[in-house]
């Protein structure tokens, strides 16, 4: 009875076991296969990220020595160190999963923005550091008058031979094919210099001795092609144009002594401009007039000139200096904030108002400061 009661139960219950058994297998092989795919991919996606620049968006130039005999392992941790690659184990094993082991000892400028591959290839082929032969520093701020001079001195060339240079229209439509920050705006007529406010302000380094004008011209709208780039989309984002924005930067440019005044001034500006009042910038005054050496008087503001923003209304014909990259990043992004109105002091302050009673007040009191001020410039 006891063999006929269990071979009653183990039939059709067994046969539901064993069923249920085959599921439970099938489902922790499907979990585990699930695991192991994950697992690959997540691998894949981590070791692609590792060969990409360890900083894309970076322009600086990192200098390392690799002493003679340093091995992979060795150099991965140097170049990680300072910041060239993500991650020094990674390159030891990439390096000898692609049999790169030609390294070659040395001094070297490298960039973050480098990728990995790009960064393997200099090591092997030897691309050194070199001593840069000529140099030469454009201030934030300057106009193309400043910065032709400057140019011509290094060279030996005649400041008209520069500004020349950089109007012809020959080189300025290669410019304008090679770098995408310059548009159809730089032909207008009523400005001054085509150039203005893409000579971008920075220290500029050279092999050769004496490079000529144009290729120090084009290395610098590159460098703006290349910071300006970095906020293209922000540029397409608000209601003005590239080259207006470049302009306005420009007077923030010429307004700050102190970075964060900036997005203060910015903020001021797109205030006067939503209410259709005029910007009253003294900057454009002295640019319109081509004199900079002088305090602006209350004569100078009726001159007649398309850069004069007490004469017209909105954004002035185009830049009066080369803004840098706070001054850009300020046009972009104002502060909000309700005054109309603002007074710099020679000492770098500056003074926000909201009504021009009350900046006329403030006017009055530190006036005589500029004046003190020129005498002894």
């Amino acid at each position: 009875m006891l063999q006929l009661h269990m071979s009653s139960v183990s039939g059709p219950e067994n046969k539901k076991k064993k069923k249920s058994v085959k599921k439970i297998v099938l489902a922790i092989l499907l979990v585990l296969l699930l695991v192991v795919s994950g697992s690959a991919l997540g691998l894949y996606v981590y070791g692609k990220s590792l060969l990409e620049a360890a900083d894309p968006d970076s322009t600086k130039e990192v200098s390392i020595v690799i002493p003679i005999g340093s091995s992979p392992k060795e150099i991965g941790q140097k170049l990680e160190e300072n910041g060239l690659i993500k991650n020094a184990q990674f390159f030891h094993l990439y390096s000898r999963f692609m049999n790169e082991s030609n390294f070659q000892a040395g001094s070297y400028s490298l960039n973050p923005a480098m990728d990995l591959k790009a960064i393997i290839n200099a090591l092997k082929e030897g691309k050194l550091f070199k001593k840069p032969q000529f140099m030469i520093t454009i201030p934030e701020g300057w106009n193309v008058p400043e910065t032709a001079a400057l140019i011509a001195e290094k060279t030996g060339t005649k400041k008209e031979d520069v500004v020349k240079i950089m109007a012809d229209k020959t080189f300025l439509s290669q410019l304008e094919k090679k770098y995408s920050i310059l548009g159809k705006d730089i032909y207008k007529k009523d400005l001054y210099y085509p150039l203005e406010g893409y000579l971008f302000p920075a220290t500029y380094e050279f092999e050769e001795k004496k490079p000529d004008a144009k290729k120090i011209i084009d290395t610098m709208v590159s460098k703006a092609n290349d910071v300006f780039g970095k906020y293209s989309a922000d540029m397409e984002n608000t209601s003005y144009t590239p080259f207006q924005i470049v302009t306005l930067a420009s007077l923030i440019e010429e307004e700050s002594q102190r970075d964060e005044d900036r997005a203060k001034i910015a903020g001021v500006f797109y205030n006067r401009l939503s209410k259709d009042m005029k910007l009253d910038s003294d900057p454009t005054v002295k640019y319109a007039r081509k004199d900079f050496s002088v305090q602006v008087l209350y004569t100078d503001l009726e001159f007649d000139s398309p850069y004069n923003t007490y004469r017209v209304k909105g954004i002035p014909a185009g830049p009066i200096s080369s803004p840098g990259e706070e001054s850009l990043k300020a046009a972009l992004k104002p502060q909000k904030m309700e005054e109309l109105f603002f007074y710099a002091r020679p000492n770098g302050q500056v003074i926000y108002t909201k009504t021009l009673s009350e900046h006329n007040a403030v006017y009055q009191k530190y006036r005589h400061e500029w004046k003190n001020w020129n005498k002894k410039q």
